[in-house]
């Protein structure tokens, strides 16, 4: 009998569960899935207290990948909820629709207001910014000044922690995914759109995402699979351009193992850390200089049946620190075991530097209390318990130099014959789901004969905005057709009519 390979997947996130998933179907390899944490799911996984399951941030399930599509309905079937998304911008204690609809955030704005922002609209239109270099630039020239001023500017910056500016435009072009104020009007008017930012609906298992990825863990033992939790991958063992074997770490235990062929899910920069010999200086150094935002979530249960509709608020207060706000009820009613309370959860966006990061649970708890009786969506006293989770490493930074620094680590890794990465720390890219699932699976098929570029993997066409700063000098210009030049221009007259009809 012929040997199987020993496969080593590095973290049980959405990535790595779905490369291990696709392996252990085929039944070919020795499959073993290490994990550093209690639970699989990584950032996407479920977490509870009392009874009281929650997010870690908050996970729609949206795929225009029928493949993935397939995978979450055959594997949760009837527990696979199909939710009718709310979420809402919570500003100058004013609710906005988000994404914006038009007339909704016209109305609330008043009229001077609406009309700075119709001919701020005008004006990025005429006058686009011809590169988009920055967050900043690709908003301003989608939305204008003035919309970016009010509505993300003050957000996106509590979430990254450096200014607008500083932020790399690649981000807006993944999350918020061909969104403009034109195609919010066509929105409107019409309601059809191709923005993933603009869905209606999404789906949701019905205890939370962790149980999609416990499903995918049960199916992977089954089939021989070994899945092991509270273990982390401590060396890497490398000669010659090949992974030998891996060292990880067990409880007080380490193990040595040989490794035909190693998957890796993890942070870059942990990662690196763990190459036995050491990579070259300039690569440890790259390794060093990318960055990530953590993550708080302080869970507040109150005595409330309903609070508000949403699924999450956006929250675009300044003299508040925290940043969006999720009801767990409104994912799915099984998250909460009393229906005569509700579970929200306060989310603040931080590095692990900072002073919020060190503050004590009590602390914390005591600043999400005061802060959202500040906002005045709940008193004090209808707090009735809580709870606090730390996420490290939640979000990969687009900073300013985050492409050269991933491009030396790339060009390092891709050395090694027997080694692939996948998912969001894996390719420190601020992807979805199911993009971190394609890229797993990729990954599977890499192994049985297949020869897929996982880094050069592009999502479904309308699912990710090509980026406009790779495209030759001028193209953004010619891309701003007459059309949407008229549009502008129409939104502006009939806004400022109906407005003065209002008032």
């Amino acid at each position: 009998m012929t040997k199987k390979q020993a496969v080593f997947i590095l973290g049980a996130g959405p990535a790595g569960l779905a490369a291990a998933q696709e392996l252990a179907a085929k039944k070919l390899f020795q499959l073993n899935v290490l994990e550093k944490d209690d639970k699989v799911g990584g950032i996407s996984r479920t977490e509870s207290y009392k009874g009281y399951s929650f997010d870690i941030g908050g996970h729609r399930f949206f795929t225009k990948s029928n493949k993935i599509a397939a995978i979450w309905h055959e594997t949760l079937g009837s527990e696979f909820l199909t939710v009718q998304r709310q979420s809402r911008i919570f500003y100058n204690h004013k609710f906005f629709q988000y994404p914006l609809k038009f007339w909704n955030t016209l109305l609330n704005l008043g009229v001077t207001e609406s009309i700075r922002v119709s001919v701020s609209y005008v004006k990025a239109i005429l006058f686009p910014f011809p590169q988009e270099n920055s967050f900043e630039e690709w908003t301003i020239n989608r939305f204008g000044k003035r919309l970016f001023l009010l509505f993300f500017k003050s957000y996106t910056e509590k979430v990254w922690g450096i200014p607008c500016s500083c932020i790399q435009s690649d981000w807006a072009a993944q999350r918020i995914k061909g969104l403009s104020f034109a195609s919010a009007v066509i929105n409107a008017v019409f309601k059809t759109t191709k923005a993933t930012s603009l869905i209606d609906e999404f789906f949701y298992p019905r205890l939370g995402p962790g149980m999609m990825w416990e499903k995918f863990r049960e199916r992977i033992t089954l089939e021989g699979g070994s899945v092991k939790v509270n273990a982390r991958a401590v060396a890497l063992h490398h000669q010659q351009g090949i992974i030998r074997e891996l060292t990880f770490q067990k409880g007080g235990d380490r193990f040595t193992v040989a490794a035909d062929q190693v998957i890796s899910s993890i942070p870059l920069d942990c990662l690196i850390a763990i190459l036995d010999p050491p990579a070259p200086p300039k690569v440890i150094e790259a390794a060093k200089k990318i960055s990530y935002r953590a993550f708080i979530i302080v869970v507040l249960i109150v005595a409330k049946k309903e609070v508000f509709s949403d699924q999450w608020l956006y929250i675009h207060a300044p003299e508040v620190n925290v940043g969006r706000i999720q009801n767990f009820k409104n994912w799915s009613l099984a998250m909460v075991p009393d229906e005569n309370t509700t579970s929200l959860g306060m989310e603040y966006f931080c590095s692990e530097t900072d002073e919020i990061w060190a503050r004590t649970d009590q602390d914390l708890v005591s600043l999400a209390a005061q802060e959202i009786e500040l906002l005045g969506l709940v008193q004090g006293f209808e707090i009735v318990d809580s709870y606090v989770m730390r996420q490290p490493k939640a979000y990969p930074v687009y900073d300013e130099g985050y492409k050269k620094h991933l491009e030396e680590i790339k060009k390092y890794l891709q050395q090694f014959e027997n080694f692939q990465t996948v998912g969001r720390n894996g390719m420190h890219r601020y992807n979805n789901m199911d993009h971190s699932m394609l890229s797993g699976i990729m990954a599977a098929e890499n192994l049985m004969g297949s020869r897929h570029d996982i880094w050069e993997m592009k999502d479904p066409e309308e699912y990710l905005e090509e980026n406009l700063i790779d495209r030759a000098p001028g193209m953004l210009a010619s891309f701003r057709r007459p059309v949407e030049k008229s549009l502008a221009l129409a939104a502006v007259i009939v806004s400022i009519s109906l407005l003065y009809c209002f008032w």
